[in-house]
């Protein structure tokens, strides 16, 4: 999460989140489609789902409060067809190929779109040990980058204890710039509502954030 708009656990103004009854899975075709054009880009290897999810944030601000979900990842995928040198802005506004195709990573067979079906693991395997364990108090970093990071900047700078260690994972700050995997260890952190709100919170609520490594430094 870049500092900008999309990053809105904690803010104010917003209204209640008013959840909608007997809601649809899609509320129009055109959503449906937009769901299964992005799956298959991932599928083929075009970009991967930390990227897709930096492209939404680097929506502007009247974009992404305008839109609605679907909306965000349709414009979030033009914006990594064209950064990905997969289709150019000309042909998304004529609506069809102008250029010859880019050759993507993978062909979308039987096998590649089945295998997709089933939710993978970014777990990884390290020799690195972790530096923190349950019980021990954390401070989560008052890191501001420009590039994608999954730390809610309601919790940077707040001090919280650790849980739970969830093992070794995809590190998505780096995957979503192609950087590479870089595994780091993930935590849940713990947070209470005062530490973060302030002495007007309540007192019985707590907050559980799943914090990278390189987010967290000791209290």
């Amino acid at each position: 999460m870049t500092d900008s708009v999309h990053d809105m656990g904690g803010m104010d103004g917003f209204g209640k989140v008013e959840p909608e009854p007997d809601e649809p899975v899609f509320h129009a075709p055109w959503e449906a489609r937009v769901l299964a054009m992005n799956r298959a880009m991932g599928y083929a290897g075009a970009w991967n789902i930390d990227m897709s999810r930096a492209a939404q944030e680097r929506l502007p601000p009247q974009d992404y409060l305008a839109a609605s979900y679907y909306q965000r990842w349709q414009l979030a995928m033009e914006y990594n067809v064209v950064t990905h040198g997969i289709a150019s802005a000309d042909e998304l506004a004529a609506g069809h190929a102008l250029h010859p195709p880019k050759e993507l990573k993978r062909k979308l067979t039987l096998d590649v779109v089945q295998g997709g079906m089933t939710r993978g693991s970014y777990g990884r395997p390290t020799n690195t040990p972790a530096r923190f364990a349950p019980g021990d108090r954390v401070r989560a970093k008052n890191i501001h980058p420009k590039t994608h990071t999954r730390l809610p900047r309601y919790v940077r700078g707040h001090v919280g204890v650790v849980e739970r260690l969830h093992g070794c994972h995809v590190f998505p700050d780096t995957a979503a710039i192609d950087r590479g995997e870089n595994p780091q260890w993930l935590y849940t952190v713990v947070f209470e509502s005062r530490e973060l709100w302030g002495d007007d919170a309540d007192p019985t609520i707590k907050i559980s954030v799943d914090a990278f490594e390189p987010y967290l430094e000791p209290a």
